[in-house]
């Protein structure tokens, strides 16, 4: 269970990032519940589709499935980390999600490309048999919170706190790998 709060909280980090970058122009109520909505769908619509599929995967891989959901755990988190570094030099030095809060449809976009790497998550899970309603609760219950917590901070701190959380939520990414790999989780 430890191992499940640790992702999603590192999965609702990247919608953090996301979301202080869309709250940095300032948000009405209605366009905040429909962020909070669409990254909570997305953010956990990937990874219950990677459960879904990896179960089958993970009986079929045995024992080294461990080794592998370890592995793509670390391997997420080094995307995300990578992808923290080069968005912090982007051209008009805010991250590519901060436009996105204008119009539903840019912002279905953003939730897809930020969940994106949570179907390799999903895998990863599933070799570790986790509950399917659990998951699916824990982790859109941290992304829609994450989500609204960062359109509220976003627009009080700007998007350098953006940046970071998708840094540290890559970073948790990896230590939660690290420590699936060292049998601590």
């Amino acid at each position: 269970m430890l191992a499940l709060l640790l992702v999603a909280l590192s999965l609702g980090l990247s919608n953090f990032a996301a979301s202080v970058g869309i709250g940095v122009n300032g948000i009405d109520p209605r366009a905040r519940l429909r962020v909070g909505v669409i990254f909570g769908i997305f953010e956990t619509g990937m990874p219950i589709l990677g459960l879904l599929l990896g179960r089958s995967l993970a009986s079929a891989l045995g024992r080294a499935a461990h080794w592998i959901g370890a592995a793509l755990l670390i391997a997420t988190g080094i995307y995300a980390v990578v992808q923290a570094i080069r968005s912090k030099g982007g051209p008009d030095g805010k991250a590519p999600a901060t436009r996105a809060g204008q119009q539903t449809g840019r912002l279905l976009i953003t939730g897809a490309a930020l969940s994106i790497d949570n179907l390799a998550v999903g895998f990863a899970l599933s070799t570790f048999h986790v509950n399917l309603a659990v998951a699916t609760v824990v982790i859109g219950a941290v992304s829609i919170s994450l989500s609204l917590l960062g359109l509220e901070l976003g627009s009080r701190l700007g998007t350098r706190t953006g940046d970071r959380g998708e840094l540290i939520g890559g970073l948790v990414l990896i230590g939660v790998g690290t420590a699936i790999a060292a049998g601590v989780l």
